[in-house]
């Protein structure tokens, strides 16, 4: 017997954050440790427990101001709902079973660089 529980929380809270966000922040950042808090107490009985941390992924409801932002990843582009599916999808897989209380964070890179702003600072 096994299972595997995926949350989804988001890079802000937990790693960034927005002026203005502070309830949001707050709400992402508490559902990565209820993540890892879970995994200890479960862990034993077969389950795992995993989040996955979205950045600026382009949906139907996106705004051009977060299309834009999208934009300056060091990828070059917002990521895609499909994206954020195939990080679920492993960590709902048996390729998973040794992964637990970790945070996958899928954002094209952009929690890594310093600079955000438009145009190439580096590549």
């Amino acid at each position: 017997n096994y299972g595997r529980i995926v949350n989804v929380a988001s890079v802000t809270g937990p790693v960034v954050s927005n002026p203005r966000e502070t309830t949001y922040s707050a709400a992402k950042a508490a559902m990565v440790g209820l993540t890892r808090s879970l995994a200890l107490e479960v862990a034993r009985k077969g389950i795992t427990v995993n989040a996955v941390a979205p950045g600026w992924i382009q949906t139907a409801s996106s705004t051009d101001e977060e299309i834009a932002a999208g934009r300056n990843t060091p990828i070059g582009r917002p990521g895609r709902p499909e994206e954020v599916a195939a990080a679920i999808a492993f960590l709902a897989s048996d390729a998973a079973s040794y992964v637990t209380g970790l945070m996958i964070i899928v954002d094209g890179g952009n929690t890594i660089q310093e600079y955000k702003g438009p145009g190439e600072l580096y590549y």
